[in-house]
């Protein structure tokens, strides 16, 4: 294209025109020694971009638009920076095609079409970058607020009111804490939750840390806790617990201590949303490891000692007969075997403990004995017997 290769050779002499525009239209920059760097870059990418055939590589803009973000420079200013500079290039533009050549009128139609498309690709992507350097400076601020709200106690002293106005929230208001484990290593929990909340016209704020994500969301208005707890449930693929409601930002510590009690509560691996008292058994296993782990090692330890198939036929027709409410036939439905065989092997379970599986209190202690065990399978059978 004709043009782009003329405006190529002009390049010096756009750039020191541009740039003296821009000084005149906006003196505070004056002295910004980044200015022409600015206009030069935005210049040399309209250029390359008029060019035929050519895709333009937005790389550039994005990280000048970050770096002025970062520095705070207005974004209206940026935009108007890049107005002016495509204002001079047009002008270039009208003159190379002033010649009186047949092909004059067609390259400058031509011209003007990608121009306006270039003026509107930048501003988008100078948006974008606005957007991601503001989200990601709220997010520094934030963070040490979060941690400051969660931890509690001398922690809060005179910053509560400070805490709450930068991250959105009343010091008074309702709220539930949420806590969602990192489902693996390098992926994140619940990605979306806050702009979804927001959307809900929800207040939320959240930290991320590499084991989990956890968050306190006000549920003050009508129907919130619903719309959150719908939005938990799609998740597919890690434990979530959620605390009980509460009243009061200073009370957002105990909170997430339950919500991590209820996140507890379920299997290592398992998927799926629990409140705090959803299930009381295992919240209080949840709730003190140590004392959990022990009981498992007292009442399980037979059976524990046993070798490894044994031990886990064993194991598993214990946690069936639970789950089926103590019926030998719906445990047997259950593990694809007869009866008698269940009943047998209950027999030898109940043998082996030295306990009666029709005793309540033999029944209560071996239940939360086998939810320790589900807690904390990282003690394995074998480090429990020890």
């Amino acid at each position: 294209m004709r043009v782009a290769r003329e405006l190529a050779l002009r390049m010096p002499q756009i750039v020191k025109n541009a740039v003296e525009r821009v000084i005149d239209d906006m003196p505070r920059h004056a002295s910004n020694v980044e200015v022409r760097k600015t206009v030069a870059l935005h210049l040399d990418w309209a250029v390359r971009a008029l060019g035929p055939g050519v895709e333009p590589d937005l790389t550039p803009l994005r990280v000048t638009a970050r770096q002025n973000a970062a520095a705070e420079v207005p974004l209206p200013d940026v935009l108007h920076l890049h107005r002016i500079a495509l204002t001079e290039l047009w002008q270039q533009v009208v003159d190379i095609t002033a010649t009186g050549r047949p092909d004059d009128t067609a390259e400058l139609v031509a011209t003007a079409g990608m121009l306006w498309r270039l003026l509107d690709r930048f501003a988008d992507v100078v948006a974008e970058a606005y957007r991601d350097a503001t989200a990601d400076s709220l997010r520094t601020r934030r963070e040490p607020l979060l941690d400051a709200l969660f931890a509690g106690g001398a922690a809060l002293d005179g910053n509560l009111w400070d805490i709450a106005r930068v991250l959105g929230l009343a010091v008074d208001g309702d709220y539930v804490v949420v806590a969602a484990e990192a489902p693996a290593l390098g992926r994140e929990p619940l990605p979306d939750i806050e702009t979804r909340l927001t959307e809900a016209h929800i207040a939320s704020a959240w930290r991320d840390s590499p084991e989990r994500r956890v968050g306190v969301v006000s549920v003050r208005q009508e129907g919130a806790l619903d719309v959150l707890l719908d939005l938990l449930r799609r998740n597919d693929s890690t434990r979530i617990g959620v605390s009980p409601g509460y009243r009061g930002l200073d009370n957002s510590a105990k909170a997430l201590h339950l919500a991590l009690v209820a996140l507890g509560s379920m299997a290592p691996g398992a998927v799926g949303v629990v409140r705090f008292g959803e299930s009381p058994l295992a919240g209080l296993v949840a709730s003190a490891p140590e004392t959990s782990v022990r009981l498992a090692q007292q009442v399980l330890r037979p059976i524990l000692a046993l070798p490894g198939e044994d031990r886990q036929v064993l194991l598993a027709t214990l946690r069936a007969w639970f789950d089926c409410q103590g019926s030998a036939k719906l445990t047997a439905d259950r593990m694809s075997c007869h009866a008698n065989t269940i009943r047998y092997r209950l027999k030898r379970i109940a043998a082996e403990l030295g306990r009666s599986l029709a005793d309540p209190a033999d029944v209560a202690e071996i239940g939360a004995a086998l939810r320790a065990l589900q807690a904390f399978p990282d003690q394995g059978p074998r480090r429990l017997i020890t």
